[in-house]
Formats: C-alpha cells, structure tokens, sequence
C-alpha cells in the first residue's frame, strides 16, 4: 500500500527546505477541483507559463488547466471528440487531452503522487536524497519537473532510443540523466539499472519506480476518473451508453481510471492496448517497437488486471503512418476533402504516438462489440506530436515528401480499413494468465511478496479497494505538512 507513517527528521528537512522556496503542496481534492485553490495562488499563476520551473504550477497538475501555454485559469477537463469521418465507426470516441500538463504530459500527476506521499512524511528526505525516476520517457519527465517544483534532487533514467526532444529536454531540468539500452520495449534494462544504483548510493537515494508505485494507480483512479466522469456528463445524453475505456497499459496507471469508471457504469469495457510487435499481454510475446511511451515485456505490478476485459494490439506501422496523416499539410488537405472539419484537423497535433495508438485501439474496440452511435468510447491522449517532430523530420528524410496519395493510402488502408485481429476478448483463466505473468518480473527479479501477488487476484476488491480510498489521508497529510511550513 501506500506507506504514511512519518519520519520527522525528513519532514522537518522537508518542510524547512519548503519554506526557503516559498513551497505549498496542492491536495488530490485541488487537482481535481481546481476551483478551490486559494485565489492568491491562482493570481500568481497569471504571470506563469505553462511549462515555467515555478513552484506555483504545482497548481497546474490538473487536467482542468486553460489550454494556453501562459497566465491560464482553470475550467472544465480538456477533451475532443473523434467523429466517424476520421475513425470510420458510429462510436462516439471521446479523447482526454493531455498536452495541457506541465511538459505537455499527465505523467507530472502520476510522479507527484508518487513523490508526495513520501515528501510530506519524511520518507524522502531532500536534504539528504536524490529522487530516481526510471521511465520510458514521459514520467521520468514529469518527475524531473515535480522535483524541480518541490526543490529535491533528481536522476531520470529511460531507453537510450527514445525522442531526441526528451533527452534535450531533461538536460536542462534534471539534476542527471542515464541512458539506458535499447528501445520503449527494455524496460527491464531500466530495472537492472535502479538494482545497480541501489548496490552504489544506498541511502542516498530513493526510486520511485512508476511500474509498482501506488500514488501512481490512486491519482489515475481519482484525478484522470474524475475528469472523465465530468466530461462524460457533458456528452452523454440520455440515449448513450458508456461502452468502453481503451488504455495502452504503459505503467498501468492510467487504466486505473477504468476502475473508477466501471463503478459508474459496470457494464462498460476496459481494454488494455498494447503494441502488436511486443504482445506481452495478448499472448506472452516480446520484441521492440515505435509507440513511445508505453513500456513492454512485462506486467506492471500496479495494473488491476482482474478488471480488464479485453487486450488489443495495434500495429505500430498504423501509428507512424497516421502521424504524417495527422501532421503534414498535404495529409490535411486529405483529411478536409473526406469530411472532417477543420477544427478538428487543427487540433489533431494533440495526439502524440501513444495516443494515436489508443484512439486505433478505440476504432477495433467500436467494430469488435459493433458498436452504434449510442455507444461511448473513452480513451486518453498521454502527450501531444510536439515531443516528437524529430520523428516526422526522420519519416520525411526516409520516405520523401509528404504527398495527396501518401495521403490517401494511410486515411484508407492505416485507419478506416482497420480490422478486428489482434483483439482478445478475456475470460476468468485469460486474465489469470496475464495476472500470473508478474510473477516473472515482480517476485523472481524485484523482490516483491508473493502473498501480496495473491492477494492482488484472490481478494482484489479489498485490495484494490484500499488503495483507492487512500486520498483523503493522503490529502489529510499534505494540509498537516502545509500548515508546517505555514505560507499563507
């Protein structure tokens, strides 16, 4: 669970170092409700840009921020909805925005629950520690970016493969930054990696390894849940059925937001995406891939894999092909000429590779239960193509220009002619055989219990159940740190 037992020497470090950089720490409630942060701290975030190392954009970890890049209030949770023109299903597809984070990612909310927790009961000493974020790129991301905020040390490890624009990026913020080998898909070399640190700086540092951390599962559950609960009563009518949420798995954090939706409408469909050349879930497979971020070859100790229904794998071809389609003035021309509007077309650079991956997902998901326009679709858009302009700068370097028959070959054969292989629909064994696979990785290499592994299976609804009610203490421990530090 998450351990909230207090350390006083760390939390009084803590809190002095708090004070010195003038540090109050927003709750679960805030994020979710940004409307009841102080309006002091809202007028400070007038002169504030979106991506500014200020402590002030703690604040800004909500999916509620206005979508500019300086000085925005706050308002309803960001989404766009995909019409049938562009996914080719009567489906409603219903797509959470992730660009409006600090560093244009949620994964500045996963890290701060993971982080949190730890800072304000002098678990993590600051003083004293450096916090290590191993990542396939957006997470060590945003907790580079939250340490920044919260004035503690940090170490961002991810593959050696990934974007150009996340290494420049995390060499400006981070306190060091590994590169380790191979591709999205070697998540385990990042695990050998935190072993090593661990044997090497001992005490001095602490990992906060998304893959089993729980504030990563609990901010999901409750800040991306909530969000799509807002959303889903602005779009659902009366004749509307909630019928599915598509997650890639990654981390398994954002899938938690599932379970809070499944609450709501138990009859829905959570599916776990992941990409066809590294099939880990749908069929025990490996291999590597270009749907970046999403992490492979295992099963994330914090994923509730009980309540997925089903696992879909998409072709990350699809994906490459259909950033040129969404990006490139010729693929825009194309895309205005089948139908679909171009206010739609501007905002298509929100869906980075992953969330390309997810809305593919979403489509297979719409034919496989044959779906009508009365069904509702939900899925997430991790980032947006701004982290990745090097990767269209290499297609266009290996293919050429981009042309109208480009174009309409990705439109026809990449997205509307998509088929339903690669889909499982699970049964009781299905999902205890992906359950079982974290033995493997959690047990046999990083020393977790196999007693909790049961656990997690043979009694989930307590389980998980304890890790979701846990925000309010957490938020209890946070206000309790913030009156100790006593900025007003």
């Amino acid at each position: 669970m998450i351990d909230l037992t207090i350390n006083e020497e760390g939390r009084k470090n803590a809190v002095l170092r708090a004070k010195e950089r003038n540090i109050i720490i927003p709750t679960f409630e805030e994020m979710k409700h940004p409307e009841k942060i102080d309006e002091k701290f809202k007028k400070e975030l007038k002169d504030i840009g979106l991506w500014d190392i200020n402590v002030r954009n703690l604040f800004r970890i909500t999916w509620k921020n206005e979508p500019v890049a300086k000085g925005g209030d706050f308002g309803g949770p960001n989404y766009i909805e995909l019409p049938k023109e562009l996914t080719g299903v009567d489906a409603k597809i219903v797509c959470l925005v992730g660009k409006w984070f600090p560093t244009g990612s949620h994964k500045v909310g996963a890290s701060f629950a993971c982080l949190a927790p730890r800072l304000v009961t002098g678990q993590f000493d600051p003083v004293k520690q450096k916090a290590v974020w191993p990542s396939t790129g957006n997470y060590c991301r945003g907790g580079a970016y939250d340490s920044a905020l919260l004035a503690c040390e940090s170490i961002a490890i991810l593959p050696e493969e990934m974007s150009k624009e996340r290494f420049e990026w995390l060499e400006k913020v981070a306190g060091e930054v590994i590169a380790t080998p191979g591709c999205e898909s070697n998540v385990k070399e990042i695990f050998d990696k935190c072993w090593e640190l661990r044997e090497t700086r001992g005490d001095d540092i602490m990992i906060f390894n998304q893959f089993e951390e729980f504030g990563n599962h609990l901010w999901h559950h409750d800040v991306t849940g909530n969000a799509f609960e807002e959303i889903l009563k602005q779009v659902k009518t009366d004749k509307h059925n909630v019928a599915g949420a598509v997650f890639t798995t990654g981390s398994g954090g954002t899938i938690a937001s599932g379970d809070y939706l499944k609450k709501l409408y138990p009859h829905m469909k959570i599916a776990a995406s992941e990409a066809l050349q590294c099939p880990t879930l749908l069929n025990n497979g490996f291999g590597g891939h270009r749907i970046e971020g999403i992490g492979d070859k295992h099963v994330p100790w914090v994923h509730n894999v009980k309540n997925t229904d089903l696992i879909i794998a998409s072709d990350d071809e699809d994906c490459m092909r259909l950033i040129r389609l969404f990006n490139d003035p010729a693929g825009h021309d194309y895309l205005e000429k089948q139908g679909v509007k171009k206010e739609l077309i501007e905002q298509l650079h929100l869906l980075g590779i992953s969330g390309i991956a997810n809305v593919l997902c979403s489509i297979k998901l719409a034919k496989y239960y044959e779906m009508t326009d009365k069904d509702i679709i939900v899925t997430v858009l991790t980032d947006s193509m701004e982290l990745y302009c090097s990767r269209l700068g290499e297609l266009n370097e290996k293919y050429g220009k981009y042309t109208e028959i480009d174009a309409a070959i990705d439109y026809h054969k990449h997205l509307m002619a998509l088929k339903i292989d690669n889909v499982l629909e699970l049964n009781y064994y299905d999902k205890l055989r992906v359950h079982n696979l974290k033995y493997y990785t959690w047990i046999e290499q990083q020393g977790r219990e196999l007693k909790e592994l049961n656990r997690q299976w043979y009694d989930a609804e307590a389980y998980w159940g304890e890790i979701q009610a846990m925000g309010p203490e957490i938020d209890a421990k946070i206000n309790e740190f913030n009156d100790m530090v006593g900025i007003k």
